[in-house]
């Protein structure tokens, strides 16, 4: 499990990346991935599927803004 100092760790890695525009470590990609994996499956289990694209997409075709 990771501690928030890993955490934090890796989320400067990546910023760091991008500013400097270089690939992330792939040791921190990893992690990230797999942090991001674990919490897609804890929404999953705590809220179910949600599929709100198409809700977001009928509703910004039945009232489109004016122009």
């Amino acid at each position: 499990m990771s501690t928030t100092t890993d955490v934090q760790a890796d989320h400067e890695e990546v910023v760091r990346a991008a500013v400097e525009r270089r690939p992330v470590n792939l040791e921190v990609s990893k992690r990230v991935r797999e942090r991001a994996e674990q919490m897609r499956e804890e929404i999953r289990r705590t809220h179910g599927l949600l599929n709100v694209a198409v809700d977001i997409i009928r509703e910004g075709r039945d009232n489109p803004r004016d122009e």
